[in-house]
Formats: C-alpha cells, structure tokens, sequence
C-alpha cells in the first residue's frame, strides 16, 4: 500500500495546529508541489493567509474551494488539511471521499482518551491548553481594507487578552497598521505571549489594503458588541492613512539615499 500523501491534521484550540503543518513544510524540499486546505473559517481565512504569506509557492484553499483542493491532488506530492476545532472529525470523510489520509491530532499532554485519540493514529504533544473549558462563543470579524494606529492595536489586544470583554481562551487575527505592514497576532490562555509577527507581504503605502485582515476570539461570556465597536475606534480615517502613507514613504526614500 501506498503511503497516502494526504496529512489530516486536529487538534483542540491553540494547541499548535498550524505551527506544527508550518514545521513539516519548512522541511520539504519545495513547497512547489505542497498544497494547504483548512475549512470551516468562512470570510476570515486567519490561518491561510498565514501560510500563504511563509510559503509563498504554495496553494492554499479555504471554504469554497472543495472542488479545486481535490483536483489539485493529482498533481501534488503532499497536501495538508487542517481542521479546527469547530469542525467534527467525520468532516474529513465527506471532504476527502473516501481518499486514504494520515491523521495526526496535536494535544496537549493532559488530554487523555479523547475522541482525538481514537481517531488518529499519531498523537503529537502540542501546546499545553486546557481543553477541559467549554467554549461557549466564537466571534469572527473580517476587517479588510481598515488600516489601525499601532499603538491602538498594542492597547486593544492588551484588553482582549487580559478580560476586559469576558473569559478568551484563544484569539488571533491579522491586521494592517498604518506603515503599511501586516501584523499576525496569537493568544492562547496560560501560554506565554508572543509580540506580533510581521508577516512576509509588501509594505501597502497607496490608499486602503486589498487584502485580507481580520480577526478570531474564542471563550466565553464575550461582550461581542463592545468588541467590535472598540476595534471600529481603531480604524483609521481616510485622511489620516493618506498622511501616515505619505510620512512612511519620505523616511524610506530618506533610507535609501543614507
């Protein structure tokens, strides 16, 4: 029997999913020949957009593109499909129709005798998350061609992160800042914090992004609404990106004639 070329890879919240898929790939030869399909995220393709930005040649599908993914696979020589949390393990079987795949599940060390367990037939140890909170509500929210004040962003996570909208046990989001770059941030409970990536995109300095951005809180007891209309007080005006565009684009003509 062949060994399928198909990774399925599951996991509880934060526990290191897309990090582990990003480890595999950072691996291979090419990425030419590697594609990446995680569904279930709608219109705030957190994850892809990620991936996308590290491994530039790679193909990457979200919802919608079912059809597509599977035509891929006969030119591919490896594809990952990443499912949330969200989603039921048996999603795979309708996905993948019956094609074979290896299914990995990333968990944490205290888990024990999961349905994880059951379903896959290699456990790797992932972040340690507690998986034992009911997770009530997931609050998603596209924010493509907004551009935020850094310092606004740096002040808005900070509350998201320390409970000042109720009890988050995971968020992340990609945002585009006013010097034209795009930040991915990630926060999972009783992890260590890490400052925010600069993902591998050009600088946009001409008028709003075409890009996406976007955000993803989990937890419990949000205040959903509060959340959204503090992350609208973070938008920039049409005015003020032209003016942060412009100064950005002086300092780096001045850079490049030091």
């Amino acid at each position: 029997m062949s060994v399928p070329i198909i990774t399925v890879v599951a996991g509880p919240a934060g526990c290191g999913k897309t990090t582990w898929i990003c480890q595999q790939m950072s691996n291979t030869t090419s990425s030419k020949n590697v594609i990446y399909f995680s569904p279930g995220t709608g219109n705030v393709p957190i994850d892809q957009t990620r991936v996308a930005a590290e491994f530039p040649e790679l193909k990457v599908f979200g919802d919608g593109q079912e059809v597509e993914f599977i035509n891929q696979l006969v030119a591919t020589e490896l594809a990952y499909i990443e499912l949330g949390f969200y989603l039921e393990l048996g999603a795979i079987e309708q996905i993948l129709d019956n094609l074979s795949y290896r299914a990995i599940a990333i968990l944490p060390s205290h888990l024990k005798d999961s349905e994880y367990h059951t379903w896959a037939e290699k456990i790797i140890t992932g972040a340690d998350v507690d998986s034992s909170i009911a997770q009530t509500q997931l609050w998603r929210a596209p924010t493509s061609g907004q551009v935020i004040d850094e310092d606004s962003l740096n002040e808005f996570w900070y509350e998201i992160t320390h409970g000042a909208y109720g009890h988050v046990s995971r968020a992340k989001g990609i945002f585009d800042v006013a010097d034209g770059r795009s930040l991915y941030a990630d926060f999972v409970a009783g992890i260590s914090a890490t400052d925010f990536l600069e993902l591998d995109l050009p600088r946009h300095l001409e008028g709003r992004p075409q890009r996406f951005s976007g955000m993803e809180v989990l937890g419990q007891n949000l205040d959903e609404s509060a959340i959204r209309q503090t992350l609208q007080d973070c938008y920039l005006s049409e005015t003020a990106i032209a003016q942060y565009q412009e100064q950005v684009k002086q300092i780096l003509i001045e850079e490049s004639i030091q």
